[in-house]
């Protein structure tokens, strides 16, 4: 007869060979190198299921949002975040200067060229001898005209009419530059010369890209320049300017030829001769700081003038330090066949093909 004792060992032995039994299956299976093979997989997803057939285990199925590769949108939806728009780059050059894009006002007034106040501008040569005419008829021949003095530029230009998708306009735009002796106490501190300038011209975009250059810019137009003074001192021209631009991210070509249709007669003769038939002007921006070379001439008479430019990024409210150095001849009229040198610093409100700043 089995004790009470007896029979306890009996039950635990017999629930330990059942536990034995159920367990075989997946002992069996699970062997060093079936673990091996596993743990070799790459695969996370794989590698899991491997151990669950290796245990006898049933794997779910994976939820729909894990079972979806993770990969970069084709495109950025609607109501994208500003963010990922201005990862796409900074705006064409051209585009903002000059109003191209089709949500653009039709009607709009802009900053033209640079808008600047230089407080001391220093020039090597400054021409006194149209002057000398009027110092001696004031009886007053030991008067003459000062090295350094202040420059200032007012520009800005309107759009008259466009179509409806932008590319094509009709402006016009009004240039002043001055030159002010404004140190010279021994001549009342006048303006040595003052430049006026304005156009009429169409604007179009024609949108065509080679190699990574976009061709965004053609401008047909009249220009007039002259310093609104009589004889002795008056200076004049007309002439028919074409503008060309072309850019490739921050880098921006303008080239503009011209055709001389009134050269000013006695006032400035031969002026062609040193300002040639066009010029050419490099833009580059980087970081806010605009940076500008523009060099023209004639060729054939060895003349011309080359000019760099500085503008920085805003330092106080729109104000940016703005400078630049000029040599050649035709800084102004009255300067046309007179060869200097000069450097100039002071502020300015925008520089040349002007866009809103990145944030």
């Amino acid at each position: 007869m089995v004790s009470s004792q007896s029979r306890g060992q009996l039950g635990r032995l017999s629930g330990l060979a059942v536990a034995l039994a159920l367990a075989v299956p997946g002992l069996a299976h699970a062997s060093p190198a079936g673990l091996s093979a596993c743990a070799a997989i790459a695969s996370d997803g794989e590698r899991l299921a491997c151990y669950d057939r290796i245990s006898g285990r049933v794997a779910k199925a994976p939820s729909a949002p894990d079972s979806t590769p993770i990969s970069a949108p084709a495109s950025e939806p609607a109501g994208a975040p500003a963010e990922s728009i201005a990862a796409a780059g900074p705006p064409s050059l051209l585009d903002a200067a000059w109003g191209f894009n089709a949500d653009s006002d039709r009607y709009l007034i802009r900053l033209h060229r640079p808008n600047y106040l230089q407080f001391a501008r220093y020039s090597s040569n400054p021409n006194a001898e149209p002057f000398d005419v009027l110092f001696n008829a004031l009886e007053n021949e030991d008067a003459d005209i000062d090295d350094v003095e202040a420059k200032f530029q007012l520009s800005f230009k309107a759009r008259l009419w466009a179509t409806d998708d932008r590319r094509f306009g009709v402006w016009a735009a009004y240039t002043q530059q001055s030159w002010w002796q404004v140190y010279n106490d021994d001549l009342s501190r006048p303006f040595r010369e003052t430049n006026y300038q304005p156009e009429l011209f169409v604007s179009y975009n024609p949108d065509l890209s080679l190699g990574g250059v976009r061709w965004g810019l053609l401008n047909v137009g009249y220009n007039h320049q002259s310093n609104g003074r009589s004889d002795p001192i008056s200076r004049s021209w007309d002439r028919l300017i074409a503008e060309f631009g072309i850019e490739r991210g921050d880098f921006a070509l303008l080239i503009r030829p011209w055709l001389v249709i009134d050269d000013g007669g006695d006032d400035n003769p031969n002026i062609t001769d040193y300002m040639g038939y066009g010029d050419i002007t490099g833009v580059y921006k980087w970081r806010g700081h605009s940076f500008t070379l523009m060099g023209r001439g004639n060729i054939s008479e060895e003349k011309g003038a080359a000019q760099f430019t500085w503008t920085s990024p805003p330092v106080l409210g729109p104000l940016r330090v703005y400078f630049d150095a000029f040599t050649g001849y035709g800084e102004s009229l009255i300067d046309y066949d007179q060869k200097q040198t000069s450097v100039g610093i002071g502020v300015a409100l925008n520089d040349l093909l002007d866009r809103p700043l990145q944030r």
